[in-house]
């Protein structure tokens, strides 16, 4: 599984983040460019390694070794990747390249003033031609949230965490599980089939966001964020209800209404691209590539 003809010298400096399958720590290289890089080791217990290498493991790893041929500036890098027995157990090793901050940690340092729409433009054209590239190459992220989103000294944005989507996420700005739950798209509340178009739901949370400086959708209960999504876009009508959604259509979810203007404050083009990716029928969403040519992210 090396991704590197000999594996990356590196010294540990700090742990960053922990999870139920291992931690992430801050290091840097030894000799060479001593780039700073986040490590994250992970470590199988023999009791769980009788069906082989947990399936999300070898995902992202996989993933991102095919990310990486195309080396996409707004895709976080892997670097090495290596696998060794532990005892009875086996332990990965994922080297990836280190970005000081997500954007959560990035939007809790905006004056309360707001981010300049410059800014905002700048972080969702970067977020978008990473997820169209993503998307083209037939890569769902499933799991995007300010905390999977990285932002450089410089400004670059890169989508990070491949793989971990169902299983856990490791964060360096370490938040409660509950927060995955703000940017899942209402197909997925709802336990229906889903597509690409889950990760433009996600997109739509994180734009509104930029504008908020706070999630949009904030429940704590699967039933409680439908509840909350349907106070800002309003009730679907019945025939919009995914078929196979165990959960029945009520009228009592919420009012019915037009999503036109979703956000006060907002210009028409603003609240046209993020009505765009918060609407509730999948096929109804705007794609990643339709989005970059919008309006909003082409007038100067």
């Amino acid at each position: 599984m090396n991704v590197c003809a000999k594996p990356l010298p590196y010294e540990l400096l700090v742990e960053v983040g922990q999870g139920s399958y291992g931690k992430v720590y801050k290091a840097r290289e030894v000799g060479g460019k001593q780039r700073l890089l986040a490590v994250k080791k992970y470590n199988v217990r023999g009791d769980t390694l009788q069906n082989g290498i947990p399936t999300f493991m070898i995902r992202e790893v996989a993933l991102l070794r095919r990310m990486e041929h195309f080396s996409h500036p707004n895709i976080v890098k892997l670097l090495d990747a290596s696998v060794a027995p532990a005892g009875n157990s086996l332990d990965l090793t994922l080297v990836l390249e280190y970005i000081d901050q997500d954007l959560t940690s990035f939007l809790s340092k905006v004056p309360s003033s707001g981010l300049s729409r410059a800014s905002i433009k700048d972080v969702m054209l970067q977020l978008l031609r990473g997820l169209d590239f993503l998307h083209t190459n037939m890569v769902l992220h499933r799991d995007l949230k300010p905390e999977n989103v990285l932002v450089s000294s410089r400004g670059e944005i890169k989508i990070a965490d491949f793989g971990l989507a169902r299983i856990h996420t490791f964060n360096i700005a370490l938040t409660p599980g509950v927060v995955t739950l703000w940017y899942r798209a209402p197909e997925v509340l709802l336990n229906s089939v889903y597509m690409s178009s889950v990760d433009m739901w996600s997109v739509g949370c994180i734009f509104a966001e930029l504008f908020l400086l706070r999630p949009l959708f904030q429940g704590y209960t699967e039933v409680q964020q439908l509840q909350k999504i349907f106070e800002v876009i309003g009730l679907p009508s019945e025939e919009d209800w995914p078929e196979d959604s165990l959960i029945s259509y009520s009228a009592k979810w919420g009012p019915r209404g037009s999503c036109s203007e979703l956000l006060p404050n907002l210009s028409p083009d603003e609240n046209d691209l993020l009505s765009k990716c918060l609407t509730f029928r999948p096929s109804g969403r705007i794609s990643a590539a339709k989005a970059l040519a919008h309006p909003f992210l082409v007038k100067h």
